[in-house]
């Protein structure tokens, strides 16, 4: 009999917390009826229509239940890296930002250079979602630091983690051809990056750093593009009787700057 699920909650908070969120998020959408064309990261939205934010949200939606079961699955396992010497939680969490973030960037670049240097319009509307992306990142991560390890999938299937990362990569797109096998062939590339030192020097500053600039972009995008209404960020105009007001008037010469002084001291016209 194993362990009860509790304590490998407890040696995986990291993980469980990504679960718990992408779990709820798909909740949501479910229950609001929102399309994953509403979330998901595409050119056409995020760069031309500055939806900077969909960076963020596309990598926690997901399609459907199975879309979900299969990367939250495939994540469980490889919260082993949350336990694995030199490694642990916060590593974990500070790369994962890392993920998120890069391989949704890289991904827009890729989609630029296809749709403005080689003319491909099909991937102006390419709308990629899901959590993938970092799930093939770990993947890689640990078969380079850890190549012994087992990639455990639905407690049925299991991989040696040493070739995990390809054997899944085109698995996917064998099987679901509508997987986006550029952003998981970047999850790699970003995952090796991170595993050989290329990407190093994350800390707790770094983290918070690149954090705090996410959520300014986040927040900022989804004011300007309107697709949130966020009035406590809201300038108000100030009109006080007692101030002066300035304005524009029409002269036969042209345009004048007309400024109206307070009650009873007249009116100072500059041509």
């Amino acid at each position: 009999m194993g362990r009860p699920l509790i304590y490998e909650i407890l040696e995986k908070p990291a993980s469980s917390g990504v679960i718990a969120l992408c779990s709820l998020i798909w909740f949501l959408i479910q229950k609001r009826g929102i399309g994953y064309a509403d979330v998901g990261l595409s050119y056409e939205a995020a760069v031309e229509g500055g939806q900077h934010w969909r960076l963020i949200t596309a990598a926690f939606s997901h399609v459907s239940v199975v879309h979900l079961v299969f990367n939250m699955s495939a994540l469980w396992s490889l919260g082993a890296v949350e336990q694995a010497a030199g490694l642990g939680v916060q590593y974990y969490l500070h790369y994962t930002l890392v993920l998120v973030v890069l391989s949704g960037l890289l991904v827009l670049g890729i989609y630029h250079v296809m749709i403005r240097r080689f003319k491909v319009d099909y991937f102006r509307r390419v709308t990629a979602v899901g959590y993938s992306c970092v799930v093939f990142g770990w993947m890689t991560i640990l078969a380079a630091k850890q190549p012994s390890s087992k990639l455990n999938l639905f407690g049925v299937l299991s991989l040696p983690i040493s070739f995990a990362p390809f054997e899944s990569l085109i698995f996917t797109s064998i099987m679901v051809p509508q997987a986006s096998f550029i952003g998981h062939l970047l999850g790699i590339i970003v995952g090796y990056s991170i595993a050989w030192g290329l990407i190093h020097g994350m800390n707790n500053y770094w983290a918070v750093t690149m954090l705090g600039w996410i959520v300014l972009v986040f927040v900022l995008s989804l004011k300007r593009t309107g697709s949130l209404e966020m009035r406590f960020i809201e300038i108000e105009p100030v009109t006080d009787p007692s101030l002066p007001s300035v304005g524009v008037v029409a002269s036969r010469n042209g345009r004048a700057l007309q400024m109206d002084m307070l009650p009873g001291r007249g009116v100072a016209d500059f041509v």
